[in-house]
């Protein structure tokens, strides 16, 4: 008996879902820029570029997670469990990029650094979510 990697492929990304998912990693990886160019600079208008990408980031965001939810619900006992995984990394980018958005809300000199390590949690799971979305690939056992 032997165990080998066999690449098995899963059922891709709907067209839209693809495109959904494709934007909030951008909007929060820009969000995260202009953290810190506003750590950098102190500049006020970096922190505002910031809250319009995380609002963006959440819009889009919001459709993709309600589409990995139906996704989810749709989903057989085969692939609940990655479909259960997917929904939860987005729905906790999705939250936690909701209260960087409030975060964002006070004064721009107030906002440092809280604003600045919730820009990179979020865009990280943004990462994570984008990943698992679009891998295709998964290993398993062959006998």
């Amino acid at each position: 008996m032997s165990a080998t990697f066999a690449p098995a492929l899963q059922r891709p990304l709907h067209p839209l879902h693809a495109i959904l998912l494709a934007f909030p990693l951008p909007l929060f990886l820009g969000a995260l820029l202009s953290d810190l160019a506003y750590w950098k600079s102190f500049h006020v208008q970096w922190a505002n570029f910031s809250s319009w990408l995380i609002a963006g980031g959440l819009l889009v965001g919001s459709f993709a997670l309600l589409w990995a939810l139906i996704d989810l619900i749709r989903s057989g006992t085969a692939r609940r469990r990655r479909a259960a995984i997917y929904f939860v990394v987005l729905l906790a980018m999705w939250v936690l990029g909701l209260v960087n958005a409030f975060v964002h809300g006070k004064d721009a000199f107030a906002i440092m650094p809280e604003a600045l390590y919730l820009s990179a949690v979020v865009t990280l799971l943004a990462l994570v979510a984008a990943w698992m979305g679009y891998s295709g690939y998964q290993s398993r056992g062959v006998v």
